[in-house]
């Protein structure tokens, strides 16, 4: 019986630091999501195929013998290439901004497809950034986790002295009023253009880590990222007041990591009867209810004022 509960015991708490693990992983998500939906308003689903392309391009170079620290950041510049061809197709040819992000995920998919040269690439038994922290004597979910912290930081240090430069207020101020930016001199086009290219920057440093850390990429992988990453996003603003950047940013960083951890209990919780393949409609119950509280706290205010 006690050999039974501690086997309970490690379970949940693998899957505890696992929910952590994977909403520092999506909170990189949430961060470029942020930048393309709230600071640009452009519908984007790049993210689907930007996400594997960067754990393609990470896993087949370091297959190839390259150093992951460069191979992660070569991934990250890819990234970045995608999400600036969707602003290209939108800004220079006009074709219609979600339209235009649904033509690069789908060009994506043969693209990853190509980097690989098959449908995936494993990367068992090949060093990779994991590894230099082996060093330490730490169970590797802790490893996992004090690297994705590290990145999540760093990621919502620079967004945050980004957003507040003079390019991230020029930048906002295209996402706000693109007509009023125009007449203050701002070039509108560039702003896009940066912009993308950062989000989905940002989504595959995200696909690269993750490559990394499970041992492979796979060119399906992205399926579903940016309901994710939405998912994310909006728990974190009905939980967090997000008037200012900074706390906006760490509401998407706390919105991921809630949003798994509620998973990881659905997924957990014997007597809901959910299993791994309710994962879908998890996340669509979640947005939902994330996305109704805004709506209840307002009506609720609107009460209370009347009353008053």
């Amino acid at each position: 019986m006690g050999r039974g509960s501690q086997r309970v015991r490690n379970l949940s708490s693998i899957a505890f630091f696992g929910a952590i693990e994977s909403g520092l992983l999506f909170g990189l998500v949430a961060l470029g999501v942020y930048i393309s939906f709230r600071v640009l308003h452009f519908p984007d689903l790049t993210v689907d195929g930007s996400l594997p392309l960067g754990a393609a391009v990470a896993s087949t170079l370091i297959v190839h013998g390259w150093n992951p620290a460069a191979a992660t950041l070569i991934a990250t510049l890819a990234g970045a290439g995608a999400g600036f061809i969707t602003a290209w197709l939108n800004v220079r040819l006009k074709i219609l901004n979600l339209l235009a992000s649904i033509l690069t995920m789908i060009a994506l998919y043969s693209v990853n497809l190509r980097i690989m040269g098959r449908p995936n690439q494993a990367l068992l038994g090949i060093d990779t950034l994991f590894n230099a922290l082996d060093g330490l004597g730490l169970p590797f979910y802790l490893t996992n986790l004090l690297i994705y912290g590290i990145a999540a930081l760093a990621a919502m240090l620079l967004m945050n002295w980004f957003l507040n430069s003079q390019v991230g207020l020029a930048m906002r101020a295209t996402g706000a009023n693109a007509r009023m930016a125009r007449a203050q001199g701002i070039n509108t086009d560039h702003m896009i253009l940066l912009g993308m290219a950062l989000s989905n920057a940002l989504v595959a440093l995200a696909g690269a880590l993750f490559a990394q850390s499970q041992g492979g990429a796979d060119v399906s992988m992205g399926l579903g990222v940016i309901v994710v990453g939405l998912a994310a996003v909006i728990l974190g603003e009905a939980i967090l007041p997000t008037r200012l950047i900074w706390m906006a940013i760490i509401a998407c960083v706390l919105g991921a990591i809630l949003y798994r951890l509620a998973v990881a209990l659905a997924l957990n919780a014997s007597f809901i009867g959910l299993q791994a393949q309710d994962l879908k409609l998890i996340t669509a119950v979640l947005v939902a209810v994330a996305m109704t509280v805004p709506n209840m706290r307002g009506k609720i205010a609107q009460k209370r004022g009347s009353k008053a």
